[in-house]
């Protein structure tokens, strides 16, 4: 995706969050990241995904939302209303695909 200077430090910051909290690595949570947003028409920083931080999308590109459409989104308080052990874990891209855009 093109990404102006300010969004590209947000998306980086994504793939931290995604990294340290998920134990995966950085080429992965890039991917993962692709994979889920890369299609979207993200304008420069701040975008309007910016109202959030970026670990509340790093939620969204690693799980697959609650039967309710819930996902936990990095603040402790809303954190522990959802068990993170009952969500499932979204499909890492297939290798090879286009979402893969670091190496292992």
């Amino acid at each position: 995706m093109r990404l102006d200077d300010g969004m590209l430090a947000y998306f980086r910051d994504m793939a931290d969050e995604m990294a340290t909290r998920f134990g995966i690595s950085r080429a992965e949570a890039v991917a993962r990241i692709n994979a889920c947003y890369g299609d979207c028409d993200i304008a420069p920083y701040p975008d309007l995904m910016c109202h959030e931080e970026p670990v509340y999308w790093a939620y969204g590109a690693y799980y697959v939302p609650d039967a309710a459409g819930r996902l936990p989104c990095g603040a402790e308080e809303y954190d522990r209303r959802i068990d993170v052990s009952s969500l499932a874990v979204r499909p890492v891209p297939a290798p090879g695909s286009p979402a893969w855009t670091l190496t292992e």
